[in-house]
C-alpha cells in the first residue's frame, strides 16, 4: 500500500488514470486502491490537489449523491449486472446480422 508520500512519486501516467477512475461513477474507491494502492482518502487528496476547485467541487456532489457508485457497500456492485444471454465476447459473435 502506497502511503501519503508515495503519492508524490506516481508518475503523470498513473495520476491520469487514478483520476479517470475516479471521475467513471461505476469504478469504486476500492478498485483504485486494488490497482494503485492509493486510499479514498489519498484519491480525495490527488483530486484536490491536482484539478482546478470548481472541477472538485463538482466531483465531490456526485460521488456523495445517490447517483455514484464509488462504495461497493452501496450494492451496485454486489450483484451481477444483466447481460443478454445472446450476448457472446466480441471475437466470438456468431450471430449473423439481420436484414431488413
Amino acid at each position: 500500500m502506497k502511503n501519503v508520500s508515495s503519492i508524490e512519486s506516481l508518475t503523470v501516467k498513473e495520476i491520469d488514470r487514478i483520476i479517470e477512475m475516479a471521475w467513471e461513477d461505476r469504478t469504486p474507491f476500492e478498485a483504485i486502491k486494488y490497482q494503485f494502492g492509493v486510499s479514498e482518502a489519498e484519491t480525495i487528496r490527488l483530486m484536490r490537489k491536482t484539478i482546478s476547485r470548481s472541477s472538485f467541487n463538482l466531483w465531490r456532489k456526485r460521488v456523495n449523491s445517490n447517483v455514484s457508485q464509488k462504495h461497493l457497500a452501496k450494492g451496485a456492485h454486489q450483484g451481477s449486472r444483466f447481460k443478454c444471454t445472446q450476448q457472446k465476447s466480441i471475437s466470438l459473435n456468431k450471430i449473423a446480422k439481420r436484414s431488413k
